[in-house]
């Protein structure tokens, strides 16, 4: 039974905790997929660079308004995913070859198997390739282990076949229909990849909006728009899945009654779960929140001394840049016992990388209600600046909440284009404490360009 000083669970962010600064501790890192973890294989990284394809493709749908006359001429998928894969398919195998083999990581055992946790700090680890379990012992372990899709309880739907974000993205050929289950960022992202290389897509959804945690306004907004470009069934329950000669069906009920959709392809984007049932960490003595997430406090350690964890098994976030930013921390505290430092939740923003984007940071309008928290708002149309002129772009907004007494930002939203990149002086601003009339007027912002939607939603809040 192998005892280390260290064991990282998962080769996702916390892969990155080993450095220099353990050379000499006896360390191991156990993964049971493919090394760099989920973003790397089967989320952010390989999504939006079909994201960045399809916004390409889709480009010629909507060009004629500015005088422009284009054609798709056609889509080739295989060459799509292959240089997607082609890029990244030799990261993942470069980083296991280097944990595996290189001088730098002497001190480090690679076990590429099953994790689970059999007894008080005691990992057992089994192996496809049918050789002998091993069970490791450490002072201290990370868990990193990441999530996985949440796969509804459907009659039929495993007779069906399915897919999930885990595989769509490998398909050797387009379908001409794909129905996709769900409503959330997923979801949104696949329709707008799917749709943009010419398959018809429907959108099965319980809810009566998409992308419903978002503020209410940019959920009313993107289920407007989605609903123009894709067939959305809203307040729909799945009954059951069939087999059909061409591919799959769906019966719902919803609220005009009993209904069927048919495609070639089921894509299941109902959501992730983490991997802490997996993992048994109850086993160890570690505690989970009642949505499966590791309980840790604000150094990433959990309730079992010397077990920390980070990432989606414990963060609800569930995004990359928060398990970065946490996989720092934990380095910090294993490495720095007695000066260790605190993650950092307060703004965490996220995007939806569909069309158009969506991006967020902090209080919605509807949480605000909720808390009980006083706010003000303000929009702004990316109508109403010049560069928004210049995209034609009739949709889009950004929406702020502040605090009437401080002039401090609560929340920000903006749905259009470059969402994502467009809210970043919001969340400094969050971060470091800025009010809204010094963000506004303190410095310069370029004119035409697109963050004067910032400047003028800014300073669209009724603040005295």
């Amino acid at each position: 039974m192998p005892h280390y000083d260290l064991v990282i669970v998962g080769t996702g962010s916390g892969n990155s905790i080993l450095g220099p600064e353990f050379a000499g501790k006896k360390t191991a890192i156990v993964e049971k997929g493919t090394f760099g973890g989920t973003c790397l294989n089967v989320g952010c990284i390989p999504t939006k660079m079909f994201v960045y394809a399809a916004d390409v493709a889709y480009t010629p749908s909507h060009s004629a308004k500015y005088g422009v006359d284009e054609e798709l001429k056609g889509v080739r998928w295989r060459d799509i995913r292959d240089r997607i894969f082609g890029r990244i398919d030799p990261i993942a195998a470069g980083g296991a070859e280097y944990r595996r083999s290189h001088e730098d990581n002497k001190d480090v055992d690679v076990y590429e198997g099953t994790a689970r946790f059999t007894g008080h700090k005691e990992l057992r680890v089994s192996f496809a390739d049918g050789r002998p379990d091993e069970v490791l012992t450490a002072e201290k372990f990370v868990l990193a282990a990441g999530g996985r899709p949440v796969i509804p309880d459907i009659p039929g739907l495993t007779e069906v076949g399915y897919h999930t974000s885990d595989t769509v993205m490998r398909l050797d050929e387009l379908p001409e229909r794909i129905v996709i289950l769900g409503g959330g960022y997923i979801a949104a992202e696949f329709a707008h990849v799917f749709a943009s290389f010419g398959v018809q897509v429907t959108l099965v959804n319980r809810s009566g909006r998409l992308l419903r945690s978002e503020d209410e306004d940019v959920s009313a907004r993107f289920t407007e728009l989605a609903s123009e470009r894709f067939d959305v069934r809203l307040e729909r329950k799945t009954v059951r899945a069939r087999k059909t000669s061409d591919g799959v069906a769906l019966d719902l009920e919803g609220p005009h009654g009993a209904e069927t959709v048919e495609a070639d392809l089921l894509l299941i984007a109902t959501g992730r779960k983490p991997n802490s049932d997996t993992l048994d960490v109850a086993a160890t003595g570690v505690t989970t929140m009642d949505s499966g997430h590791v309980v840790v406090d604000d150094y990433q350690e959990t309730v079992v001394e010397g077990i920390y964890a980070l990432g989606d098994l414990s963060s609800p976030h569930e995004l990359k840049h928060v398990a970065n930013h946490e996989a720092r921390v934990v380095q910090h505290n294993l490495t720095h016992p007695d000066e260790r430092i605190t993650a950092d939740h307060r703004f965490v923003p996220h995007a939806v990388f569909t069309h158009p984007q969506v991006a967020s940071v902090g209080l919605t309008e509807q949480k605000a209600r909720e808390k009980g928290v006083s706010y003000v708002t303000s929009k702004q149309d990316y109508a109403g600046i010049a560069y928004g002129w210049a995209m034609e772009d009739t949709t889009g907004f950004a929406k702020l909440l502040a605090d009437p007494a401080t002039g401090k930002l609560l929340g920000a939203h903006i749905i259009g284009p470059q969402a994502s990149s467009v809210i970043q002086p919001l969340i400094q601003a969050m971060s470091f404490g800025q009010d809204a009339r010094s963000i506004a007027r303190g410095q310069y912002w370029i004119h035409p360009a697109m963050p004067e939607l910032i400047e003028n939603a800014l300073l669209n809040l009724p603040l005295d």
